[in-house]
């Protein structure tokens, strides 16, 4: 954009204030609940009525646009903007900052379908806009306004403009990399707890900061591991002094090696013991902070009954209801009698159910069976999402 053109001049803001309007944008990167207030300082700054950030732009395919906004009452225009499409700004070139009047005369403003039918409702008249894209090559667009009472935007607003945009779009592409971390994060979470794995997240002393569901309840359970004073024991004597040797021998070891042991735990109420595994977790050369993730403990209950969802069982096996839930009692380690007994169905019938299961499976005994429901994917196929949740 050549500053002859537009007049253009630094623009009359402090180095606190620009440092505070920074901050803002970076933190609401983290926390979307924060760009509501993001915006309404901006519009302060500049002296607007709105501030808005189109987040979906119109399609062909969807009429209507995705808009978060702020401003300078704290009214907040809504979210789905029906006439986005006829807007004289939709296709702008990329990184390239505009006003109204760069465009369109002001009477061919006022003529128009978008003015008349969405900005003149909402006391739009000046506006400022860019569009730009992040690093996924989504197109966002930037939209700064002011009511016909206001004069239009100044050359210093642009220069302003100019120099807050690029943040923006340096913080959009820090909140998509953040958010996909964590739905992936979640993914893997989801997948442990279907497959019965707890995950104990341990800091550089030892104490516990993170848990899964399913070690929580593990935890809470008190059957053989337990929480004092935030440290993971034993209830024995003897596999609390191993399972302590092992995370501080984790904690003491050089980091990135990727120390892993493992042992079984006892438990009082005379079930299977856990199998524990203790797992050393590299360190971030980057940070000094306390309560870093430094050891990772594993634990898997060999008695835990499997859930699959029976429609996935059903699609996967070619199997019948019925059939179906005979699988999952048999999966869970009941006998072919307990099974029929559990679902009310006699023993005969539960035999012919067998026999057809067999041969939709291609196995020949139950313990195959067992084995391919237990290594199938459906197991990983529950709507439901654990989020590694904070130890308390």
């Amino acid at each position: 954009m050549a500053a002859d053109v537009y007049n253009w001049q630094a623009p009359s803001i402090s180095v606190d204030r620009f440092s505070h309007l920074l901050g803002m944008i970076y933190e609401s990167a983290l926390d979307t609940a924060k760009w509501v207030r993001c915006f309404e300082e901006v519009c302060n700054e500049f002296s607007a009525n709105y501030v808005s950030l189109i987040v979906q732009q119109s399609v062909p395919t969807k009429e209507e646009g995705l808009i978060f906004s702020g401003s300078d009452d704290r009214r907040l225009i809504q979210q789905h903007n029906p006439h986005l499409s006829l807007s004289p700004f939709r296709g702008l070139p990329l990184d390239k900052l505009v006003t109204i009047g760069d465009m369109l005369s002001e009477a061919e403003w006022r003529s128009t379908t978008y003015y008349q039918a969405w900005c003149a409702p909402h006391e739009v008249f000046h506006v400022m806009a860019v569009d730009f894209a992040t690093a996924d090559r989504s197109v966002y667009g930037f939209r700064l306004t002011r009511p016909e009472s206001a004069p239009p935007f100044s050359s210093e607003d642009r220069a302003l403009c100019e120099r807050l945009v690029p943040h923006l779009k340096r913080a959009l592409n820090l909140y998509q990399s953040t958010h996909q971390d964590r739905r992936i994060t979640s993914l893997y979470s989801q997948a442990m707890v279907q497959l019965m794995v707890g995950v104990i997240v341990l800091d550089e002393h030892g104490m516990v900061i993170e848990t899964n569901a399913i070690a929580k309840a593990m935890l809470q359970s008190g059957d053989g591991l337990k929480l004092i004073g935030n440290h993971v024991t034993a209830s024995y004597a003897m596999d609390n002094r191993k399972l302590q040797s092992l995370v501080a021998e984790a904690l003491r070891a050089p980091s990135r090696v990727g120390l892993i042991e493992a042992m079984a735990v006892s438990r009082p109420s005379g079930q299977a013991s856990w199998g524990v595994v203790v797992r050393q977790l590299a360190t971030d050369e980057w940070t000094d902070g306390k309560h870093r993730p430094a050891v990772a403990i594993f634990v898997r209950d060999p008695e835990g009954a499997s859930h699959p969802p029976v429609k996935l069982a059903q699609q996967l096996f070619e199997l019948t209801p019925a059939e179906t839930a005979l699988a999952i009692q048999l999966t869970n380690g009941l006998s072919l009698e307990e099974a029929a007994e559990a679902l009310g169905i006699r023993r005969n019938t539960a035999r012919a159910h067998l026999r057809s299961i067999f041969s939709k499976t291609g196995v020949r005994r139950q313990t195959e069976l067992v084995r391919i429901f237990l290594n199938s994917v459906m197991l990983l196929g529950t709507s439901e999402v654990a989020e590694l949740a904070p130890a308390r």
